[in-house]
């Protein structure tokens, strides 16, 4: 089961007894906000990505890792991957890939499941994977988590399911399922679409069925949610479990958030959507889904927005359902704009609880034009030292949000990122920052180097960092190499993510992946026994530049030494061959190695 997956069932196992409080409602929201890719507030939409991201990734997945695959997986799942044939080749190459890992049982369970989604997110070209998917989904000897990726898979995969709906439904109405699962492949339908819209009835029948565990009812009522026009007939379905009081008040929360979805079509049903969140004897955990759901109405909840910011406004509400409220009013975008400046305030009050205010401060990046007069508060926000991280950190998620507005106060966002003095927490939201304001950081890509050159900085930050780079430029084999150095100082933990770093940043060219062939802790049943004139010749070069570039780089330059001799044993050299052996014995001469030795013999050898 993916890391996230298993927590929230731990979770929900330790809290369902103890307290009423913490009933199975805790879990819901936990596994609303947390767990599914496709089950959250709005967010923004996802990059497109350049040719060379998709190269790196592609790279990265023919690492011996199982780490690597998976974060690059995750990245992958990290784009808009619609018309990903503009930019690759061949989308269907990867979806090979991706259905080779997924059907793999000796491939761990975590990376399965990202090679699902990857599945999912590809759509048309995943097609022809579709039944050994469901496949998948139906087999009970697999773990949780496998099957819960084809589930997502599935729901994902649009016209290219259709002929599988059936198996899927038939599959929900086993009463003998795992109810996470089955909460997950109840959702699953409703991003369908018009490929579920045949079955709506059926979805409807088991979110009335009482004797079906309630959370799968809480999916099927959020499938029905997803469904939009098809599911306009059954709207006072959804909303008469909302007002049942007799009803699992998860369920309840859940019709909430289903409400939330239908956009127009629930607009008769909002002010009974404000009226459960504004009901103090439910307990708050479900109340801030019913937020969740507000926010995604749109213009259907524009004539109580200002019922909405009373709540955010008054402190004897939860906090949470507070902060879910702030980011309802940041999805709302636009619709309220006469609002800003009261967000502001909350936001600037210190009296105010942290949690509320970083949820004010993340939610104006989300206005828009609306709130591009406040930059220059929000950075004061960013930069006051006096605040808390937790609200500082929001702040900046903002900025990044508002893209090109803070433009001109990139310098002040740098600054706070290499300044040691302030806390790590605060210093990766400058990196997100910096990174999405993209070109316009291209001129400070040789300070985020030397931050992560700096190996006394926090690791995290130093990953921040690296993060920020992928949305800036494609880095060349010169600066690549701080990247490589990386991997020699990092713990278990982070190795693999350094490891994909370089694949990624370097967008996997063949001087990268012959990089990774001999350095960085490659697995030693990949690095070549034997290597023709020609590999051996092509090595060696780029060992050659990458020698003048990893200058400082101790470790790097080590290992590289190292490799530099073995390769020059591996080949048969020819008399052309002196000048790059020669440059080689020279650089390791000068630098002290008693690599050199083995090139001297080889180039006596030779002549």
């Amino acid at each position: 089961m993916p890391k996230h997956l298993h927590q929230i069932k731990k979770r929900y196992l330790r809290w369902a007894t103890p307290t009423p409080f913490f009933l199975f409602p805790f879990i819901l929201l936990l596994t609303l906000l947390l767990a599914l890719p496709w089950v959250s507030a709005k967010e923004p939409p996802k990059p497109k990505p350049e040719a060379w991201q998709i190269n790196g990734i592609v790279a990265a997945l023919d690492d011996e890792s199982d780490e690597v695959k998976n974060l690059a997986f995750e990245k992958f799942n990290e784009y808009d991957l619609k018309n990903l044939n503009l930019v690759f080749q061949k989308p269907e190459d990867i979806a090979q890939k991706a259905a080779k890992i997924f059907n793999d049982k000796s491939v761990d369970s975590d990376v399965r499941y990202s090679a699902a989604v990857a599945l999912g997110n590809l759509g048309e070209a995943a097609k022809p994977h579709a039944k050994d998917i469901l496949d998948i989904l139906k087999d009970k000897t697999l773990d949780d988590s496998v099957r819960s990726g084809a589930a997502y898979a599935l729901g994902s995969l649009g016209e290219a399911a259709k002929p599988y709906v059936k198996g899927i439904l038939d599959f929900l109405k086993d009463k003998t399922i795992d109810r996470f699962l089955g909460y997950i492949v109840a959702v699953a339908l409703g991003n369908l679409g018009e490929t579920a819209k045949p079955y709506v009835k059926d979805i409807l029948d088991i979110l009335k069925d009482k004797t079906v565990d309630s959370l799968v009812r809480s999916g099927a009522v959020e499938a029905l949610g997803n469904l939009g026009e098809a599911a306009k007939p059954y709207v006072k379905d959804i909303h008469d479990i909302l007002k049942d009081k007799t009803v699992d008040s998860g369920l309840r929360s859940s019709a909430a958030y289903a409400l939330g979805n239908l956009g127009e079509t629930a607009k008769p049903y909002v002010k009974d959507i404000l009226g459960f969140l504004k009901d103090k004897t439910v307990n708050p955990y479900i109340r801030c889904v019913a937020a969740q759901g507000l926010g995604n109405l749109g213009e259907a909840a524009k004539p109580y927005i200002k019922d909405i910011l009373d709540i955010l406004k008054d402190k004897t509400v939860h906090s949470c359902v507070r902060y879910r409220v702030a980011v309802a009013l940041g999805n709302l975008g636009e619709t309220n704009k006469p609002y800003v400046q009261e967000m502001l305030d909350i936001l600037k009050d210190k009296s105010v609880d942290s949690g509320i205010r970083s949820g004010a401060a993340g939610r104006l990046g989300n206005l828009g034009e609306a709130a591009k007069p406040y930059v220059k508060d929000i950075l004061d926000i960013f930069k006051d030292k006096t605040i808390d991280p937790f609200v500082r950190y929001s702040a900046a998620e903002a900025l990044a949000n508002l893209g090109k507005a803070a433009k001109p106060y990139v310098k002040d966002i740098l600054d706070i990122f290499k300044d040691k003095t302030i806390v790590p927490f605060v210093r990766y939201g400058a990196a997100i920052v910096l990174g999405n304001l993209g070109e316009v950081a291209k001129p400070y890509v040789k300070d985020i180097l030397d931050i992560l050159k700096d190996k006394s900085v926090d690791s995290g930050v130093r990953s921040s960092a690296a993060k920020a780079l992928e949305k800036i430029e494609q880095l060349n084999l010169n600066n690549l190499v701080v990247i490589l150095d990386s991997i020699y100082y990092a713990d278990k933990s982070e190795f693999a993510q350094w490891r994909f770093f370089t694949y990624f940043l370097g967008g996997g060219t063949d001087e990268v992946k012959t990089l990774l062939t001999w350095l960085g802790f490659p697995y030693t049943k990949t690095i070549p026994a034997q290597l023709s004139h020609e590999q051996g010749d092509k090595t060696l070069k780029i060992f050659a530049q990458a020698w003048e570039a990893s200058q400082g780089l101790t470790r790097l330059r080590e290992d590289l030494a190292k490799q530099i001799a073995v390769v020059a044993k591996k080949v048969s050299w020819r008399s052309q061959d002196i000048l790059i052996l020669e440059t080689h014995y020279n650089n390791l001469k000068k630098a002290g190695y008693n690599e050199a030795d083995s090139l001297r013999s080889v180039i006596v050898k030779l002549k």
